[in-house]
């Protein structure tokens, strides 16, 4: 077991400093090896290639002069301006112009008889009408020449054979310089490349590490942490985002801590009133009264009610509840849910419509909305104990509102009362309906219905809750 973990620790993968370290010296590398392989190697083909593609464009000049009256003056320009020796003949090796640079007079065409021009002009017609060739001259210093010939036939139906010859230049003390060079450039480099391979990828690389025991801290629980968004751009953003996420589970942890002693609270406080009166009747004679365990019964609804939510809230969370959807009249529903509350004294639930609205949705999901709301209301009545529901059909849609005239929620908290156990005033007082999460349970059944939800509140004169659904068409009568 003890091998099996030292090689999985052996493939542990590089660093990304690492990987930056390894691409920057390949990359210094190879362009070290690409400056040898063309300054070097490829010199002399280049040089080459350049000196066809000049004696190229000079015979092209040439050419195109053929017919002209002054083909002698323009060869002659050409001639001195290429630095070439430049011939025209016939088939036969008759000359019509010739020109030639007095460095290189002991040519290969210079001293050419009419019979050697002959077998020349077949030869380079042999080859596809250009002939290219390097040889040596004649003289002792065994200079290289560039010989490039073509046929060409002119507009009057007349065969010509253009020569251009050009000198190259010795390449031997130029690539002996360049490696001179190329050497010194190259002890330089090595070290500058090492440097730089080391210190660009550590100098990138330390926001990142930061960033990650940073989020190591993050992750043991600290959520004070903070990162910081040194470096580039990206690392910024990351900064930022690992920032905003710190925030988010600061403020879920402190809402499951409520959560945790709000539903501690309101799990003891039941089973406390419970195991009272049941000792209570068990203890003292004549205590078995219908009263009293009426009030068990009514402890042990509200325990029955709190886990329930907690289920449904937990399954809604999840996403793992299937809507059942049905066309159903929204406003009957709202009706039936009103008299539920009949046995709430001195309470007025006034519910003002002009006609009835249908929806599309899981009616029993959506019946709990209701509900939810108008606990809540209740919950935070005024002193008048009216809770007031609205009914309002607008561009398709159909809205509900539910008013309460209680103390109301400051504008810095509306945000946050659609979080499970939020408390407005941080006081958690029993609720004469319903468990507290009510409003979670309506944010969630909303968004799964595809609703839209809010609040209006103002301190002193209460608070109105609202949602909206997509209306539908009233059933025909008889349906």
């Amino acid at each position: 077991m003890r091998k099996g973990m030292q090689e999985k620790a052996s493939r542990r993968p590089m660093s990304v400093g690492a990987h930056m370290a390894l691409g920057f010296g390949v990359f210094a590398l190879a362009a070290v090896a690409l400056l040898w392989v063309f300054q070097i190697f490829l010199l002399g083909p280049f040089y080459q290639a350049i000196k066809t593609a000049e004696a190229e464009k000079t015979a092209r000049a040439v050419i195109a002069r053929l017919e002209d009256q002054d083909l002698e003056l323009r060869t002659r320009e050409l001639c001195l301006r290429s630095g070439s020796n430049i011939t025209v003949s016939d088939p036969l090796g008759r000359q019509y112009v010739g020109w030639y640079i007095n460095t290189f007079r002991d040519s290969l065409i210079f001293n050419l008889t009419s019979r050697e021009w002959a077998e020349l002009y077949n030869q380079v017609n042999l080859q596809g009408g250009r002939y290219t060739r390097v040889f040596q001259s004649r003289t002792a210093g065994a200079m290289e020449l560039l010989f490039y010939a073509v046929t060409v036939r002119t507009p009057q139906g007349s065969d010509r054979l253009v020569v251009i010859e050009s000198e190259l230049t010795p390449l031997a003390s130029t690539v002996e310089t360049l490696l001179v060079q190329l050497i010194c450039l190259t002890l330089v480099l090595a070290p500058l490349g090492a440097f730089l391979a080391v210190y660009i990828p550590r100098r990138l690389t330390r926001p990142l590490t930061e960033i990650s025991e940073s989020a190591k801290q993050l992750a043991r629980g600290d959520y004070s942490v903070r990162f910081e968004g040194r470096g580039g751009r990206e690392t910024g953003e990351l900064a930022a985002t690992l920032n905003f996420a710190a925030e988010e589970l600061s403020k879920t942890e402190g809402l499951r801590r409520e959560l945790l002693a709000n539903v501690s609270h309101d799990l003891r406080t039941p089973l406390t009133m419970i195991k009272g009166y049941a000792e209570v009747m068990r203890d003292l004679p004549g205590e078995n009264s219908p009263e009293n365990i009426q009030i068990i019964i009514d402890e042990a609804g509200r325990l029955n009610d709190l886990v329930n939510d907690l289920l449904d809230l937990s399954r809604l969370e999840a996403g793992v509840i299937t809507l059942e959807k049905e066309r159903f009249n929204l406003t009957e529903s709202i009706r039936d849910i009103l008299t539920r509350y009949d046995k709430l004294a001195d309470y007025r639930f006034p519910f003002s419509y002009q006609e009835e609205a249908w929806v599309e949705g899981d009616k029993l999901k959506l019946s709990q909305v209701v509900y939810n709301l108008v606990n809540n209301a209740v919950n935070y009545a005024g002193e008048d104990k009216t809770v007031s529901l609205r009914q309002e059909l607008r561009e398709g849609r159909v809205r509900v509102s539910v008013a309460d005239t209680g103390e109301g929620i400051p504008a810095d908290k509306l945000r946050d009362i659609w979080e499970r156990y939020y408390k407005v005033d941080r006081e958690h007082r029993r609720a004469q309906v319903g468990t507290g999460l009510g409003l979670s349970i309506v944010k969630n059944v909303l968004d799964l219905h595809g609703g839209t939800y809010g609040v209006v509140s103002e301190l002193g004169k209460g608070s109105t809750f609202w949602f909206e659904l997509p209306r539908e068409e009233s059933l025909p009568v008889g349906h």
